[in-house]
């Protein structure tokens, strides 16, 4: 076994025997932590809330075409990350270091990101699509391998805090980068404040609409630039000397040993089907939650644009504490209670409509009332704060349990089949809650579709060992 050194990682250190130092550095470890700063602001921009309104609403057709066009991007991006991660995770544990991949994956989304800027209305939809699907890929592949290293460099005490630190990180980029677009790209000439220019920043025109186009390279640019510390101060796995045919046929030998020896890791075969159900049923919530508030509460953009950087800003603050709180209780029990808390504010959101709370009480409610101004819309706010709140830990800790869970040796292969459950059935929630709200024509009845899933997931989490695998002898 190679000796500890201090911010260097010997090839397959076992996180947990580290002669009581962390594998890497304090200042490496602080540069993995960035590197969700530097991919959060792509999801906040790109696929929540800015890109997703104009790509629907200006650039396509009409809504119905636009919303169908949406879901074929996600579908084919998701069934591209779904077949080709577990390979790539395979290959980069055949070949040792991980960066090269990483770097190849960054620029792969930036190239999609910077291709949005040409999403001009009234051009054929066929390039924008392509340049999503590539920006999708991209970033869940450079995700993969940068989850990857995070037990690499931390020990099994830290990875819980760290991973919650970074979730917590990401979620603030993503508020911050959402009131910097507002204040300098969509607010100029439409709010009047000493904080607001009177003109976009750059002179970018509004009825060419480079102010929505603005937000492909914005996302790029930060990921590239922000993704520098990860490449330049975080340790890498030794080369194992394979070049890239080596690198592939090894992968794909391994990839299959794993799958036939798939009943020896029964236990992280369990948590990944309990993570799938659980997991698709919080995301169905999270996407679909703000569609419900705008539909019974009548909020437009700006009030959506209001209601994305509250819910970030306590998802943030459920990533940090979540992080806390896995470090002193485990990852597995800091799931079940926050999977509980998902549950049950959600179930309270549902009570709310534009003049009820809780399901019975009425509450009068004027014809003309301003947005955030009534019970039930305040109220609302509340909930769904509380469930931000709960949605932090689930992402964290279900990453860190990952990484508590899978065998050393093949970390980044069990981060690709991570994924892989994580994308290959991401259309179950979506598609269910479409046809019970076609069905019964309510869109309550609709998400609670999601209900079931958290909780068949919770049930099989509950059956989970939190202990490492071993890896199998090939």
């Amino acid at each position: 076994m190679s000796e500890i050194i201090e911010g260097a990682v010997p090839q397959w250190q076992p996180p947990h025997d580290t002669g009581g130092k962390e594998p890497a550095s304090n200042w490496a470890q602080g540069a993995w932590v960035l590197y969700e700063w530097a991919n959060q602001t792509y999801f906040s921009l790109i696929t929540i809330f800015l890109f997703p309104p104009f790509f629907t609403n200006v650039l396509a057709a009409n809504p119905v075409e636009g919303q169908a066009y949406w879901g074929y991007v996600q579908a084919i991006a998701g069934v591209t990350i779904a077949l080709m991660s577990p390979l790539l995770g395979a290959m980069a544990d055949a070949a040792g270091p991980r960066k090269p991949w990483i770097v190849a994956s960054m620029l792969m989304c930036a190239t999609g990101c910077f291709g949005l800027w040409f999403a001009i209305p009234g051009e054929p939809l066929f390039h924008v699509m392509v340049s999503l699907i590539v920006a999708a890929v991209g970033m869940e592949f450079a995700i993969i391998f940068a989850n990857a290293m995070l037990p690499t460099i931390a020990s099994d005490r830290r990875i819980g805090l760290l991973s919650g630190i970074g979730i917590g990180m990401g979620q603030l980029a993503a508020i911050f980068a959402l009131i910097l677009v507002l204040i300098f790209f969509q607010l100029p000439g439409e709010v009047s404040a000493s904080f607001i220019p009177a003109e976009p920043l750059f002179g970018l025109s509004k009825a060419a609409h480079e102010t929505d186009r603005i937000v492909g390279p914005i996302s790029g640019a930060w990921f590239v630039i922000f993704m520098l510390p990860l490449l330049f101060m975080v340790p890498d796995q030794v080369t194992k000397g394979l070049g890239r045919r080596e690198a592939a046929k090894a992968g794909l030998i391994r990839l299959w040993e794993t799958l036939k020896s798939v009943r020896h890791f029964r236990n992280v075969g369990l948590y990944l089907l309990a993570r799938m159900l659980f997991y698709d049923g919080m995301t169905a919530i999270f996407v679909f939650g703000g569609i419900l508030a705008a539909s019974i509460f009548q909020w437009g953009a700006m009030q959506m644009a209001i209601y994305g950087v509250w819910v970030t800003l306590f998802a943030a603050l459920g990533g940090f504490v979540g992080g806390w709180v896995d470090l002193k209780i485990g990852s597995k029990r800091t799931l079940v209670w926050a999977i509980i808390g998902v549950v049950v504010f959600f179930a309270v959101i549902l009570s709310f409509d534009r003049d009820r709370i809780f399901y019975f009480i009425t509450v009068p409610v004027p014809e003309d009332a301003a947005a955030f101004s009534t019970l039930p819309q305040q109220l609302f706010l509340v909930m769904i704060a509380l469930f931000g709140l709960m949605v932090g830990p689930v992402i964290a800790s279900s990453r860190t349990m990952m990484a508590r869970i899978s065998p050393k040796e093949m970390m980044t292969e069990f981060f690709g089949l991570f994924a892989l459950c994580g994308k290959a059935t991401a259309w179950i929630a979506p598609l269910f809650i479409g046809i019970v709200t076609e069905l019964t024509q309510n869109q309550r009845f609709g998400l609670m579709v999601a209900i079931p899933l958290i909780l068949t997931g919770l049930v099989l989490l509950l059956f989970v060992k939190e202990e490492r695998a071993s890896a199998v002898v090939h």
